[in-house]
């Protein structure tokens, strides 16, 4: 992995401050890249849309649980206090039910990233919130509400029950949706074995069932809330195939496109300062 910890140096602290909207496994496989790049990272999570590879995520650690990617762990914290510790510790970022508005007074941002991966809906201005603003999935543009803008993975896209008919079927039936809104309920674990019509879980007390057979690689939190089109679960038909912890491919590709932009920011930043001090007299 290229080192581009150079590229934010903040003149109150050696390590560079990186706040990601998001607790998914896409927004923890960025954290895992930044943090080994010399960033302090936290990640303020959103419960909407719910977090359902949790196996793949940092999302277990706001709820007690032990939650590790490639030898990086995460720390719940709320408070200011708590935040500056976490990142002061190596291989630990932090996560933290904070908003964004708690997280800013803390300090200047060096580098937002919005990978929370919803609906494409209206999305907030990022640009003058940080150094560098990054944003993941539809809704975001270049120079309009951010200064990067990537697109998300598409198997990420949440599709209502019913879909979009351009997606493939294949793709459609490894999701299981919300068809409503609701208390999400379950009881089944990560990793175990479904077949069609398999209840998965419960909305508000109507049962949620499998589509295809295979293997549970993703299944939301019991007792979230959701709300129709909001994917519950994802099975993997092949069963030899199935991973539902570490860091899965979408993951490291997308955390190493956020890392091809930053190298660019740095080519370009670099390029304007060498031609400022050209003109100096």
């Amino acid at each position: 992995m290229s080192d581009h910890s150079h590229f934010l140096t903040h003149a109150l602290s050696p390590k560079p401050f990186a706040v990601i909207l998001g607790a998914n496994e896409i927004a923890s496989a960025i954290a895992v890249y930044l943090h080994r790049n010399g960033c302090g990272v936290v990640l303020s999570h959103d419960p909407s849309p719910p977090v359902f590879k949790r196996g793949m995520s940092f999302h277990g650690a706001l709820f007690g649980d032990h939650a590790a990617i490639d030898e990086i762990s995460a720390e719940r914290v709320e408070t200011s206090l708590e935040v500056l510790s976490a990142l002061s510790r190596a291989n630990v970022v932090a996560i933290t039910p904070l908003g964004l508005s708690d997280l800013l007074v803390l300090r200047r941002l060096d580098l937002i990233i919005d990978a929370r991966l919803q609906g494409p809906a209206q999305r907030p201005d990022l640009r003058n919130l940080a150094r560098f603003a990054i944003g993941l999935g539809p809704g975001f543009a270049s120079g309009v509400n951010c200064d990067v803008a990537l697109s998300a993975p598409s198997r990420r896209a949440a599709i209502p029950v019913g879909g979009d008919a351009r997606e493939p079927r294949r793709l459609l039936e490894r999701f299981v949706y919300a068809d409503s809104r609701g208390l999400w309920q379950t009881a089944v674990d990560l990793g175990s074995r479904a077949f069609r019509g398999f209840v998965v879980g419960h909305v508000h007390g109507a049962p949620v069932s499998a589509l295809i057979d295979g293997i549970l690689v993703g299944v939301a939190r019991d007792g979230s809330e959701v709300v129709e089109g909001d994917i519950l679960a994802e099975v993997e038909p092949r069963t030899r195939q199935a991973i539902w912890t570490g860091m899965d491919k979408a993951g490291r590709s997308t955390a190493s496109a956020v890392m091809r932009v930053i190298q660019d920011y740095v080519d370009r930043r670099e390029k304007s300062n060498s031609a400022i001090s050209q003109r100096s007299p």
